[in-house]
């Protein structure tokens, strides 16, 4: 029914107010009541979340990239320097590639064998932060095998969010990193992480320290996808060697670097944890 034109308006249909800074805390507040109702309405109940690279691309996507940066090369006189700059990232680019094709694998594998549980909930549904790269693949596997797959997004100025693969009933914008990390966290039963940045880095330190910390009372196997890069960019028998952590903290994490390997771990894991069978 339409308010009276001499009526005040109702404070929740006041966008000015609800858009202020005094409503932050029902803006917060909307990122958790909103995502929880969803779950529940579509029985979604636990997630293996998948994080990694928004700029790994699929191999053959890269491997066009790097002909064409060699053509380029071959057809100047002189090659400047941004060319042959061109090429080395289009190279770098396409080694990092085969992350993208093998979370896509991962990820179906992962669905085709939740699909096949008994029960009618939906269980061990695939996550990803909604956008490009590691996450696009991870959603794209999901989606291969006719999986529904969820994508928390977050607001970028400089990165799209909402991969093609994502359910739509089950896509999310977020405002806030944090209530995105919460639900990241609170529906989880196991943590992929594959190459990544900065966020990559975040995300995985702080479910760490939620786990070490003993703030998260339930078992999350969380596996480091790819080795020749994690073990470069990520050494933490050093951190227990200079005592920052304990000797046991290592125990939390596993590594892997093929398909077969990691599905077998979190299949054998999440059915030990969680009775999946």
């Amino acid at each position: 029914m339409p308010s009276h034109p001499d009526h005040p308006l109702k404070a929740y249909k006041n966008r000015d107010f609800l858009n202020s800074r005094d409503a932050r805390a029902l803006r917060i507040l909307s990122e958790y009541l909103e995502p929880l109702s969803r779950f529940r309405q579509h029985r979604v109940e636990d997630t293996i979340v998948f994080f990694g690279s928004a700029r790994i691309v699929e191999s053959q996507i890269a491997k066009e990239a790097v002909r064409a940066a060699k053509l380029a090369l071959r057809a100047a006189a002189r090659p400047t320097k941004a060319q042959r700059a061109a090429l080395a990232e289009a190279e770098s680019r396409a080694a990092l590639s085969r992350y993208y094709d093998e979370a896509t694998d991962l990820a179906r594998r992962l669905t085709e064998w939740s699909k096949a549980l008994k029960g009618n909930r939906h269980r061990f549904l695939v996550c990803s932060g909604g956008g490009p790269g590691i996450m696009e693949a991870a959603n794209r596997g999901a989606a291969e095998a006719r999986g529904r797959t969820v994508g928390l997004g977050i607001s970028l100025p400089f990165e799209q969010s909402g991969n093609k693969y994502i359910s739509r009933e089950l896509a999310f914008e977020f405002h806030y990193f944090f209530m995105r990390k919460f639900w990241f966290f609170y529906l989880a039963k196991a943590m992929v992480i594959f190459p990544g940045g900065f966020g990559t880095l975040d995300e995985a330190m702080e479910i760490l320290t939620l786990i070490q910390t003993r703030k998260s009372s339930k078992q999350i196997p969380i596996l480091f996808y790819g080795k020749p890069y994690w073990d470069e960019v990520l050494d933490l028998k050093a951190m227990a060697r200079w005592g920052t952590i304990s000797a046991s903290d290592l125990g939390l994490v596993r590594f892997s670097d093929s398909p077969d390997d990691a599905f077998t771990y979190l299949r054998d894991t999440l059915t030990e944890l969680y009775g999946a069978s």
